[in-house]
């Protein structure tokens, strides 16, 4: 099973919607999970991590981890080419190392080169920027390659932004 997380802010709160599915080319999730929180903590340029780390770890209290396979998060799981840890490095760390995950962003993190993949997916030519920990970086880029939709955002996690701007 994979799990993917996505955040959105607004009025002082922050929605996290996480999507449950069970294979990487799946169209529809199996099930979904929200938590919307009070008092989002504050952007720190460079810590990002800080602001939305503590609305994905409340979420996954409430979902059983023990067939989880993968974790996907929107962002960068590593920041630079030493290995500096994003939000998805510091939900690695947070899962103890247990389950791997890949992250995807949208805009280009200039700071990283060779421990992030660029992902083309139907015709788009913007690319995808693919990073991961606790799985080799080529393989979760084609994990992403392989995900459901012809578009350059993959269906489930087109469907997870819309979700989490549902108010």
């Amino acid at each position: 099973m994979i799990l993917a997380f996505d955040t959105y802010y607004y009025n002082e709160k922050a929605k996290t919607v996480c999507l449950l599915f069970d294979k990487w080319d799946a169209a529809e999730p199996k099930q979904v999970f929200t938590e919307i929180r009070d008092n989002a903590n504050e952007y720190i340029p460079g810590e990002f991590y800080k602001k939305e780390l503590p609305c994905i770890t409340a979420l996954l209290e409430k979902i059983d981890l023990t067939n989880i396979k993968y974790i996907v998060v929107d962002g960068y799981a590593i920041l630079d080419d030493e290995g500096k840890y994003g939000l998805g490095g510091h939900l690695y760390n947070y899962l103890e190392e247990k389950i791997p995950v890949i992250g995807v962003g949208k805009t280009n993190f200039q700071t990283v080169e060779e421990r992030k993949r660029e992902v083309l997916r139907g015709e788009s030519k913007n690319p995808l920027y693919v990073t991961a920990v606790g799985i080799d970086v080529d393989t979760a880029a084609e994990y992403i390659k392989q995900m459901y939709g012809k578009y350059r955002m993959p269906t489930l996690l087109k469907k997870l932004d819309t979700l989490t701007k549902e108010i």
